[in-house]
């Protein structure tokens, strides 16, 4: 782990896992056998996703997460450094890759299990004396002093390592993003410290308890300088306080019209080019859109990292609309 310091456009630190997608035509009841009518197989996880994103969208990205000493781990690794994504961060122990079954119908909806992933916690396996000694890396281990990004995303797991970097980032006025997914321990510890809390419609009425988007927003605005809630295919509605490095405001931004063929990743890879645009120094309008873009051009294929566009592909998509 021991290496020179780097550069990079964003750093993202988080879960990375491998996902096995199961192309059905309906999501099965119990004691139910269906059959798959395809199966793709590739890395997945909030952060690792978003990172992949920033690499194809043609910024320079670091990776800092776990992954196991196994055959998924291996794919992983594989897949992210053929990308352009820096691995120097990753760190491999004995413990497996969290692993992540999605079952994908053909309007594009989901359901998934995951095995290995365990919100807000430092480790991806319950303790057992056996495994005592193959704990997950803290902030140390990730050796995040190493890594010198323009921009930060985090998506609440290795909450250790996470809460080091934000603070370090914000202290150097370095952006710092969450990706509010899910709420739980890591999320809440980490949506009052981020300059950009962007979380998800679920994150949002889990928190406020209330289904009306703008009475979450008003309550998440709290915690952080700027914040967003994205609403899947009604878009998006945002809010930047007095000391938002964009100044006060509020409003909303429509989804891209696009044919749905699978959302899984979709919110990753707009947190992914969010970062990147605040990386690259976008105006708060162009960021929205960029992202926006982003976003929808993902749900035009089957799997989170099959369905990442490229630079090129979302410049094109742009000038079309």
């Amino acid at each position: 782990m021991n290496g020179s310091p780097f550069s990079v456009d964003v750093l993202c630190l988080g879960i990375a896992c491998y996902d096995l997608i199961f192309s059905v035509d309906r999501h099965f009841g119990p004691d139910e056998k269906i059959r798959a009518s395809e199966l793709t197989a590739c890395g997945g996880g909030i952060a690792s996703n978003a990172a992949m994103t920033v690499a194809r969208l043609g910024s320079s990205v670091a990776f800092a997460g776990y992954l196991g000493q196994d055959m998924y781990g291996d794919s992983h690794v594989d897949e992210l450094r053929a990308a352009g994504v820096n691995t120097e961060l990753v760190v491999r122990g004995g413990r497996p890759t969290s692993l992540s079954a999605i079952l994908v119908k053909p309007d594009g909806t989901r359901a998934l299990v995951n095995y290995g992933t365990w919100p807000g916690r430092e480790t991806t396996l319950p303790q057992d004396a056996g495994q005592a000694s193959q704990e997950l890396p803290g902030a140390t281990e990730f050796q995040l002093e190493r890594c010198r990004p323009r921009a930060v995303l985090v998506d609440g797991y290795h909450i250790d390592a996470a809460n080091h970097l934000v603070e370090s980032a914000r202290s150097q006025n370095v952006p710092t993003v969450l990706d509010g997914d899910m709420l739980h321990a890591g999320t809440k510890t980490l949506m009052e410290k981020v300059e950009f809390l962007v979380v998800s419609e679920h994150f949002a009425q889990d928190y406020s308890q209330q289904s009306d988007p703008a009475t979450a927003l008003e309550q998440l605005s709290h915690f952080a300088p700027s914040t967003v809630i994205t609403l899947g295919a009604r878009g998006l509605c945002w809010r930047n306080r007095a000391d938002s490095r964009f100044g006060a405001g509020a409003g909303s931004y429509p989804a891209f019209a696009v044919e749905v063929e699978d959302t899984t990743g979709a919110g990753d890879a707009f947190h992914g080019a969010f970062a990147a645009g605040l990386a690259r120094g976008m105006a708060w309008e162009e960021l929205l859109r960029f992202a926006s873009a982003v976003g929808a051009l993902c749900c035009t294929r089957k799997g989170a990292r099959l369905g990442i566009p490229t630079g090129a592909e979302v410049a094109a998509f742009l000038d079309c609309q």
